[in-house]
C-alpha cells in the first residue's frame, strides 16, 4: 500500500550548486553518498515535510547522465513510500506494468530498499517504491 509521497528526485548537473540553492529555500542536507554502479552521487535534503533527492551522474552513460542528456535538468522521478517493496513491485506487474526491478535492492546509499516502475508504464514517470519499515522475512 501506498503510504505517501516520500520524495522527489531531480537530476542536476552541479550538486553543490543544487545544495546550494535548496538551502537557500530552508532545506537541510540529510545525507550524501556515492554509487558507483548507478554511476551518481546523490544527497537527500528536507525542510518540514518536503524531501528532495539530488542526483548528479559520475558518467554519461549512466541513467542519470543520459535523463539529463535528453532532458536537460529538472524531476527524474516520484518516490512513493510503501510498507513493503517487494509485495508493491509483484501488485505493478499484476496489474501490467513494467518493473525496473524484480526484487527489492537497496536504495539511498543502503538505507532504504527500493524498486522502480518504467516511465512508460506511468505516463513517462519513473516511480519509485522506497521502504519504510525494516524487511521482514
Amino acid at each position: 500500500m501506498i503510504r505517501g509521497i516520500s520524495h522527489l528526485g531531480l537530476a542536476v548537473q552541479n550538486l553543490d550548486q543544487a545544495i546550494a540553492r535548496h538551502g537557500s529555500l530552508g532545506f537541510t542536507l540529510d545525507h550524501r553518498w556515492l554509487d558507483e554502479a548507478e554511476g551518481m552521487e546523490a544527497v537527500v535534503m528536507s525542510s518540514a515535510d518536503a524531501r528532495v533527492e539530488l542526483l548528479r551522474p559520475l558518467r554519461d552513460d549512466s541513467s542519470v547522465g543520459r535523463f539529463l542528456a535528453r532532458r536537460g535538468e529538472g524531476v527524474h522521478h516520484v518516490c512513493y513510500r510503501v510498507d513493503d517493496v517487494a509485495q508493491e513491485l509483484a501488485h505493478a506487474r499484476a496489474q501490467g506494468f513494467t518493473t525496473l526491478d524484480d526484487t527489492p535492492r537497496p536504495g539511498g546509499g543502503g538505507r532504504t530498499r527500493v524498486g522502480f516502475v518504467h516511465p512508460k508504464s506511468m505516463g513517462g514517470v519513473l516511480v519509485e517504491f522506497e521502504e519504510t519499515a525494516p524487511h521482514r522475512p
